[in-house]
């Protein structure tokens, strides 16, 4: 089965501290993929290198066996789409507005979105709780319903691949929950996948079925969960104790 992104002997860096290298990484249809690191290691610059919009120093990216920087930027929105880290609204709008932003990548030049756009906005939007937000002007939300809104704008852009920085990010435990479990089922259940950048390795082992860990130095690790996620391997990760226990047969990490 041909992956939806490929990249191949990657390499990246930032501010001269190399990110990864020789990194080989296939994410696949139905996979939701996790990346941990500590603070500073370069994982959003890894994630923003993987989504074309920055250049590698060395290897190759690939898009459905196309590579990645051949494509042009509509064709990567249109099986691409980002979840940022911190949303920025430069110009006023209401929520439903900013929800129609995720159709962009499938109008032509001065075209205005139709009926059918409208559709999957209010559809996006009820989806993550915001239906009756929808007038609302977007700087007078919270940090949470910013975020909210951020996912629902991706779910309206419909791409096959999901990149996700701390999509729980402002989120609160019932939200947490639901927009993960959103998220994860897109991915499973519709033949998407996903991957996401996150601190809280109880979420990840949660809805991930494959990791990739950021050492540092440019070493990486990557594979299935159950091995990867290990005591050994994450208290090598943050630098402190890590255990594991098992909860009604679920795995929880907890430190020290």
């Amino acid at each position: 089965m041909t992956a939806l992104l490929q990249a191949q002997g990657l390499e990246v860096a930032i501010a001269g501290k190399r990110v990864c290298r020789d990194l080989d990484l296939a994410i696949e249809r139905g996979q939701c993929w996790g990346m941990l690191g500590r603070n500073g290691i370069g994982k959003t610059t890894l994630l923003h290198t993987l989504a074309g919009l920055r250049a590698p120093l060395a290897g190759a990216i690939f898009l459905e066996d196309v590579i990645l920087d051949t494509l042009p930027r509509h064709r990567i929105a249109q099986s691409i789409g980002v979840l940022f880290q911190h949303s920025e609204d430069p110009f006023p709008g209401t929520v439903l507005e900013t929800a129609l932003i995720g159709r962009h990548p499938y109008l032509i030049a001065w075209q205005w979105e139709g009926v059918e756009d409208r559709r999957r906005a209010w559809q996006a939007l009820a989806a993550v709780g915001m239906e009756e937000m929808m007038d609302r002007q977007v700087a007078t939300l919270s940090g949470g319903e910013r975020q909210r809104l951020a996912i629902a704008t991706l779910l309206v852009q419909e791409p096959r691949l999901m990149l996700l920085d701390e999509p729980a990010n402002h989120l609160d435990l019932c939200h947490q929950i639901t927009i993960l479990d959103l998220l994860a089922s897109q991915a499973r259940d519709e033949g998407r996948a996903l991957l996401m950048i996150g601190h809280d390795l109880n979420l990840t082992a949660r809805y991930c079925d494959h990791v990739l860990l950021l050492f540092g130095e440019g070493e990486t690790l990557c594979g299935e969960v159950a091995e990867v996620l290990t005591e050994t391997n994450l208290e090598r990760l943050y630098g402190c104790a890590v255990r594991c226990v098992e909860v009604d047969g679920r795995r929880l990490f907890v430190a020290g």
